[in-house]
């Protein structure tokens, strides 16, 4: 299987739901956050970050969500319109939620972090009332963020919308972007991430993040086949396994596998490069691409953004990304 089959003739190519907040990245890097006098703002959260690298690379993109009633939920909303992204379903909030801060130390290249304030946040206050079936049936795919499962009623919420696109033929994107202190535990993660990737026809993870929703289901194999075949039998058509500075790994329902690694870049810090990926592998995809091309350019993508001190703001377009694939293979 060299493509994903996508429903045609639909006004948006890709609605994301889940997280919207603000990245606070330190500007001293190589100090650690004690010392950090200043940070620059960003807008921040992994379905925020991969729906601007889709509309970037020219994907026609929504977003189904909640901002504070603050001027940082006024940033982020026009931040996405800047984008060309279409905010039409995202909600403001009116209960005195806050918009949710990642604050980043980099230490160095390899040695990063992130402290997150989540406590009352308006984008978990999403409820299934804001999901709107009119809205998704119109997108060819929907991109679910697992974080957004982490709490009521933000789940229901995402659980509602992955009813609307299965009823709709929309493709279902999961990724399952695990924040630990977005959780009660891991089990609870494990149990309702796999609720949605069993409804998934293509799921993006990382080994540590499979491993999660294995964990309560039996013997954990830390297996990237046996992982595949877990959940080709289930729904999905892409299961792919990333292994950071290793590279990926997919699988697809026809039998076939696909490597990638990574290019080489000067990185400033490790955050981000999943979501350039990713955004960048599902533009691949649209284009009908084989899946090792798309992993290629996803990786590419990922190099660019790392050797940046942004996220989003670093996503990269089509002729940059193609600029490190030809520099490096020629």
């Amino acid at each position: 299987m060299n493509t994903i089959p996508f429903p045609q003739d639909r006004p948006l190519d890709l609605i994301a739901i889940g997280r919207l907040c603000i990245d606070m990245n330190a500007n001293e890097i190589n100090r650690p956050m004690e010392e950090t006098l200043t940070f620059t703002k960003y807008l921040g959260g992994s379905p925020a970050n991969i729906a601007v690298a889709a509309a970037r690379l020219g994907l026609r993109t929504g977003f189904i969500g909640k901002v504070a009633h603050d001027q940082l939920g006024n940033y982020i909303t026009g931040y996405l319109v800047k984008e060309g992204i279409d905010t039409g379903n995202i909600v403001v909030d009116r209960t005195g939620a806050v918009t949710g801060l990642s604050f980043t130390e980099i230490k160095s290249p390899e040695d990063c972090s992130i402290l997150m304030y989540r406590d009352n946040v308006a984008d978990l206050k999403l409820e299934p009332k804001d999901v709107k079936e009119e809205y998704i049936r119109q997108s060819k795919a929907i991109l679910i963020s697992g974080t957004a499962l982490s709490k009521s009623p933000s789940r229901e919420a995402v659980f509602m919308a992955l009813e609307y696109a299965i009823k709709h033929d929309v493709l279902v994107f999961f990724d399952v972007d695990y924040r630990p202190y977005s959780w009660n535990s891991p089990e609870e993660t494990g149990i309702y991430c796999r609720m949605v990737a069993e409804k998934s026809d293509v799921i993006i993870a990382g080994r540590e993040e499979f491993d999660l929703m294995e964990a309560p289901f039996g013997e954990l194999k830390h297996d990237d086949w046996y992982t595949a075949e877990t959940w080709l039998r289930c729904k999905a058509k892409l299961v792919m396994v990333k292994h950071g500075s290793n590279g990926s790994i997919s699988f697809t329902n026809d039998g076939k596998t696909f490597r990638s690694g990574t290019y080489p870049t000067q990185v400033v810090k490790t955050f981000g490069a999943g979501d350039s990926f990713a955004g960048a592998f599902i533009y691949g995809l649209f284009q009908g691409w084989s899946v090792d091309r798309c992993q290629k350019f996803g990786s590419a993508a990922a190099s660019i953004v790392v050797a940046s001190h942004s996220c989003s703001d670093a996503m990269p377009t089509v002729e940059q990304i193609q600029a490190v694939i030809d520099r490096n293979e020629n």
